[in-house]
């Protein structure tokens, strides 16, 4: 390939990483490889100047402001900084530095990983905050930062004007706990936290962002001329001085081997921080220098950031063991000969799932590559098969749970396998949750933060525990008291009654939701009459499929399904459902809403089709019996009446639902 093909090839690549990274938080690269992208684009740049091109990924900085938000121009750049990935390089930096401005003294601070925000302050008060954006141009996102707590939002002894420059993060803890939350609700998990925090801040709804628990650190002002200021230690210190939160590492070096030295010293500590760096930032501290440096079109020539290096190193694969996560899908993990990473001492190296480990063909007892880039996760490279042992055999996944020994599911259509056991001790909380929720049984007051106190209490075990629990159990936990406690167990004891249509969606039956539970609770109308149903009876029912018939069958016929019902049933738990007679006034109807119903809600109107055995459409078509039109109907409307489909009103279908024989709609 030609220089100016790869030239092109590479801007293209970068664009689009540069899009997924900065504008839409979700990037499909490590940052490493991304630097190497940028590094091989500078060098064929720098070699062919008859190829500069001023929109080149190289000359921009960050991504663009996005439309979500009003625009800020920033009244000072927020530039970008030079990286540098060696010492070398690193040390070509200071003998520029040194060249134009004379011996420099050099600031040394952590290089945080997350957004780059500017904060705007008029006498002393936070008016105004923006996303770097391109350096140009940003996002006003200042509700979203005025939930961040570390950010103040009054100054006392503060100039008239002021623009802080600050990195918004997350903490790893916070991080942590919020992909836990995310996995029990069954949602994708947040690949770091560097796009957590991103992403985070870019939420339209403040209380999402304030729900996110950032963090800030502050690293320069803006507007530092207009203060009598002039280094920038002096600059970090007036800035805590204000109230604001400064990179917990900062130091003051006289000599360029120094410098070197605090970089190694900060790589060692990363493993120790509560947060993400990606580097370490080198800086001169004089201003009067800086202004004699000045700035290139990308970046100040006083400033460099120097990136760790991702580490890979050889060890053995000692073993394979097995986590079942909360939502029960069995994750493989390498327990590893310690080795010495990125800071850390890693011991252990996620497999991800079953295609993982017969794509890479790991085994136990192989050599393998690993590698720890900045803070993310060790991962395995490749295996080194020249020093495979002749016995190492190829791993095969379990079949049953390593927690409770019921059966792993085992779809071809997804990578993950599932343990299905209903009282897995592993999924035991978000099993809870669901069970609890409002529209499984309805338990009001049994939230994440009461259940995980049961559990802890060892109370609750299963869902049947429930039943059996007493006030003067509940009363001396967290967050409870006599009066909570006994609304608790009173809710808990309301939820007997409920309908079977939400206890077989609170069974967590894969494939049964909230729709398949209300259709088997009007055919069968018991749930021992759904528990005896074979397989080719369930699958004759309209909108019961193949797989959710599957399902049903292999989940009733686990020892734990049964142990849970037996336990339920003895505890008074309603088994019972409203069959529908002749299978409903509605059996074999396909019906529309359109438009506002003055006698019920959409949902009510489209339970109550449900229960009659008709099907609650949402969109029209030539298999459509009938439209219902309430005020304000639209182009559903119109469409009946271009496809010939008869209409009817709320008062004409409330009728027909509740007349003895079954009428057909006016023609």
């Amino acid at each position: 390939m030609d220089a100016l093909n790869r030239i092109t090839a590479l801007r293209e690549q970068l664009r689009h990483h540069t899009q997924k990274y900065y504008n839409e938080d979700a990037p499909e690269i490590e940052d490493f490889e991304y630097d190497a992208l940028q590094r091989e684009l500078r060098a064929l740049e720098a070699a062919h100047p008859e190829y500069a091109d001023p929109d080149s990924p190289t000359m921009r900085i960050g991504g663009n402001a996005s439309e979500k938000f009003s625009k800020v121009r920033h009244p000072y750049p927020l530039e970008s900084l030079q990286d540098v990935f060696s010492f070398e390089e690193l040390t070509e930096f200071f003998d520029r530095t040194e060249a134009a401005a004379g011996t420099a003294e050099y600031v040394v601070e952590l290089k945080i990983d997350g957004l780059s925000v500017a904060l705007e302050y008029e006498n002393g008060v936070f008016v105004r905050g923006a996303t770097r954006g391109d350096g140009q141009v940003g996002e006003d996102v200042t509700d979203n930062l005025r939930t961040v707590a570390g950010i103040p939002q009054q100054l006392e002894n503060a100039p008239p004007h002021l623009i802080i420059r600050g990195e918004i993060y997350m903490k790893k803890q916070v991080f942590d706990e919020l992909n836990a939350a995310l996995e029990l609700a069954e949602k994708p998990l947040l690949a770091n936290p560097r796009n957590a925090a991103a992403g985070s801040l870019r939420q339209k709804d403040s209380r999402v962002t304030a729900a996110r628990r950032l963090s800030i650190f502050c690293f320069n002002i803006q507007n530092s001329e207009e203060l009598p200021l002039h280094s920038h230690v002096e600059a970090l210190d007036y800035l805590k001085s204000l109230g604001f939160p400064v990179s917990p590492s900062y130091s003051l070096f006289h000599t360029p081997e120094a410098v070197r030295a605090e970089i190694l010293r900060m790589g060692e500590s990363r493993g120790t921080l509560g947060f993400d760096i990606d580097g370490a930032v080198v800086k001169v501290n004089r201003f009067d220098q800086r202004q004699l440096l000045g700035s290139t079109a990308k970046f100040p020539r006083w400033a460099a950031a120097y990136k760790y290096p991702p580490e890979e190193k050889e060890t053995l694969l000692k073993d394979i063991v097995i986590t079942v996560g909360r939502t029960g899908v069995l994750t493989p993990n390498a327990v590893l000969a310690p080795v010495r990473l990125a800071g850390t001492t890693v011991s252990r190296a996620t497999l991800h799932n079953r295609d993982f480990i017969r794509n890479l063909d790991v085994r136990v007892g192989d050599t393998v590559l690993v590698r720890k880039a900045g803070e993310i996760i060790p991962e395995i490279l490749r295996v080194n098969l020249d020093k495979r042992p002749p016995d190492a055999t190829p791993y095969e996944m379990p079949r049953v749970c390593p927690v409770c020994g019921a059966p792993v599911l085992d779809d071809a259509d997804e990578a993950a396998m599932r343990c299905t056991g209903a009282e897995c001790p592993a999924q035991l909380l978000r099993n809870l949750m669901h069970f609890a929720s409002r529209d499984a049984m309805d338990i009001d007051g049994c939230g994440q933060a009461v259940l995980q106190g049961l559990i802890d209490a060892g109370l609750v075990r299963s869902a049947a525990d429930l039943y059996t629990l007493e006030a003067g159990q509940v009363e001396p936990l967290e967050r409870m008291g006599k009066r909570s406690a006994k609304n608790l167990i009173d809710s808990i004891a309301a939820s007997k009654a409920r309908d079977l249509s939400r206890l077989l969606f609170a069974f967590g039956i894969r494939h049964v939701g909230q729709k398949a539970g209300k259709i088997l609770s009007s055919h069968f109308g018991s749930l021992d009459a759904v528990l005896e149903a074979s397989e080719e009876a369930l699958t004759d029912i309209r909108d019961i499929g193949g797989a959710t018939a599957q399902s049903i069958v292999q989940w009733r016929a686990q020892e734990q399904s049964q142990h849970l019902i037996q336990r339920l049933r003895k505890a008074g738990v309603n088994f019972t459902g409203e069959k529908s007679a002749e299978g409903g006034r509605f059996a074999g109807k396909t019906i529309v809403l359109t438009g506002t119903l003055q006698t019920l809600s959409r949902k009510e109107a489209a339970d109550l089709i449900e229960r009659l055995g008709g099907k609650a459409s949402g969109s029209v078509s030539k298999k459509t019996s009938f439209v219902v039109a309430g005020e304000a109907a639209g182009s559903k409307l119109k469409k009946a009446g271009e496809l010939g489909i008869p209409v009817l009103t709320e008062t004409e279908f409330l009728q027909m639902a509740h007349s003895d024989p079954l009428q057909e709609p006016p023609q």
